[in-house]
């Protein structure tokens, strides 16, 4: 009985030793991303399907927001980071990073107010929430409001409240008079009787490309099988959040901690916004770095390869298509 008491403790210890050597063998990396949802859903996929732990990577993903990320980024701190309109205009600016991978090429962003205000233009002389000013639900809102000759900051008080439910928690106690929520917030505004009055995810109005993968260029240069590899996986991540929505819909669920109901809802207001293959074109580069110089004291948009560089992205969607890959 002790022999094979003895020989139990072993056979334990060997398997322990096993599973944490695999765990060593990892490579540990940070990635910043703005919030926990589906604008997300790439990064989040690619992580709880194994995508990462296939190329041999501990993927760490780490809330920040856009200031914090592209510091973090250009003081590598984390040597990826995901973003939106918010990521691009430091790029803009003259920052050394590159966007070179993106899961949506819509702004995953509605506008919701007070039931009373039934259009774009009563919103003068009104309050709108927005995450931060300069953040991209910032820049959005300006657009538009431009298109209703409306002046944002002089007819409109933008208002910086914080992240989506922060944003949704401040137009629900009154504190604005309608916020441009993300996808989670806009569900609870929607099941609260606020009103929709523009969604930024229809029509061409609008591009933003977010869920991205912003990096700095000296790791392009330094290290481009380990960019290689994580650009691989979040691709991977993008093709199941594309094509297989029971599988993405579960996932989402059991991160965002929602039921399955609330899940499917938020995957079918995600899902038509996401590109094809993690790429966008140079029309819609162009128009994307545009509509921020177009509120910045920026005298002409800088040239789009500058600020995007898709071909390794381009060159790994080839090969997985090539190879037969599909999102299971």
């Amino acid at each position: 009985m002790r022999k094979f008491f003895f020989y139990l403790v072993l056979i334990s210890l060997w398997f322990a030793t096993g599973t944490a050597t695999a765990q060593t063998q990892l490579r540990y990396v940070p990635v910043g991303i703005p919030t926990v949802s589906i604008s997300s859903g790439s990064f989040i996929i690619a992580k709880e399907a194994g995508f990462y732990k296939e190329e041999g990577l501990n993927v760490d993903l780490v809330v920040m927001r856009g200031a914090p990320a592209v510091q973090a980024l250009i003081g590598g701190t984390v040597p990826f980071a995901s973003s939106g309109g918010a990521g691009l205009l430091p790029i803009i600016r003259g920052a050394p990073l590159r966007v070179i991978f993106t899961t949506y090429v819509r702004p995953m962003f509605w506008l919701y107010s007070k039931p009373e205000i039934k259009s774009i233009e009563e919103l003068k002389g009104k309050k709108v929430g927005v995450s931060s000013i300069g953040s991209g639900p910032d820049s959005l809102l300006r657009i538009l409001l431009k298109k209703y000759n409306l002046d944002g900051g002089r007819d409109v008080a933008i208002l910086a409240t914080g992240p989506g439910p922060a944003r949704y928690f401040a137009l629900k106690a009154g504190a604005t008079d309608a916020a441009v929520l993300n996808e989670q917030a806009a569900q609870l505004a929607q099941e609260s009787g606020f009103r929709q009055l523009f969604s930024f995810t229809k029509g061409d109005d609008f591009v933003e490309v977010q869920g991205s993968i912003v990096l700095n260029d000296s790791l392009m240069e330094s290290d481009p099988a380990f960019v290689q590899k994580f650009t691989r996986a979040t691709l991977k991540g993008l093709l199941y959040l594309r094509d297989n929505r029971a599988g993405s819909v579960a996932i989402h669920a059991r991160v965002l901690k929602v039921d399955t109901a609330t899940a499917n809802r938020l995957y079918d207001l995600a899902r038509p916004g996401t590109t094809s293959d993690g790429t966008v074109s140079e029309e819609v580069q162009k128009k994307s770095i545009d509509q921020i110089v177009e509120r910045t004291e920026l005298k002409e948009s800088p040239p789009a390869k500058k600020v995007f560089d898709f071909s390794l992205t381009r060159k790994i969607y080839k090969e997985l298509q090539a190879s037969g890959w599909k999102p299971k």
